[in-house]
């Protein structure tokens, strides 16, 4: 069997007493775009912190191209996530930095690149988010919201990544700059050929973007298959999000 490009196996972690993860076991092959949908609190923040190696889990293995990344040693692990982009909930932008050098933040501090080389990285991958050179120069308080979102995943991109992590990109906009942001996703991870896992609570935006969708509830996944087979899942409690989210009409099933 090919080798997924991501797999997760037996992941636990606990806050305390409350055990949030309480065993998952995910795979995403190479290129597929996944998008993790739960209620507020069930832990997707926290699996996604795990499989991008910014928390360490009590138990469990994260690989990534059949690499172990639990445990790994600190040159190593800089050099395999290297090859992943990161976008944080909410953008997480640097205020007192303007865009591009929030942009190239990554280039300049973690590869060392060229200050000169490093912005013109900045100013390509801005254009491709719908950005100016004059916006660039901009700091993230002068952009609306939605700009900031974009100028976020600009910052995830700009290395190239392979595999990308998507941290509720869209919370908190209106439905109009939502939608526009999800098909801006959609276009992103399609030209580059990465493998994208997309945390949302937002089910129309998941399935605005996502191939496949893995539903995370009591610590476990739930349920996970095809985008398109999501609305017609036999699993009660996903039915009931989707529902709750305007996805579906009614409990039996009905596309909205």
């Amino acid at each position: 069997m090919t080798t997924p490009k991501l797999r997760i196996r037996g992941l636990r972690h606990a806050f305390d007493r409350q055990q949030v993860l309480a065993g998952i076991d995910l795979d995403i092959a190479a290129g597929d775009n996944l998008v993790l949908l739960g209620a507020s609190g069930s832990g997707k923040t926290v699996l996604l912190r795990c499989a991008a190696g910014l928390l360490q889990p009590d138990a469990g293995s994260i690989q990534i191209d059949g690499q172990e990344t639990v445990g790994l040693g600190s040159v190593a692990r800089a050099a395999l996530f290297a090859r992943i982009g990161v976008l944080f909930q909410n953008g997480a932008l640097f205020d007192s930095l303007p865009v591009w050098e929030n942009v190239a933040f990554g280039l300049l501090n973690n590869r060392k690149v060229a200050r000169a080389e490093a912005q013109r990285a900045a100013l390509g991958v801005l254009a491709e988010v719908g950005l100016d050179a004059e916006t660039a120069m901009l700091l993230p308080a002068e952009l609306s919201g939605g700009m900031q979102r974009r100028v976020a995943l600009a910052r995830a991109i700009v290395g190239r990544p392979e595999l990308l992590f998507l941290d509720s990109l869209t919370a908190g906009l209106d439905p109009i700059v939502t939608a526009h942001i999800d098909r801006l996703i959609r276009q992103v991870i399609d030209t580059l050929g990465a493998t994208a896992l997309t945390i949302t609570h937002d089910v129309l935006s998941a399935l605005r973007i996502a191939d496949r969708i893995a539903f995370l509830a009591e610590g476990r996944i739930a349920w996970e298959g095809p985008t398109a087979q999501a609305i017609h899942a036999d699993n009660p409690a996903l039915v009931h999000f989707l529902v709750s989210g305007g996805a579906l009409t009614a409990a039996d099933g009905d596309p909205a």
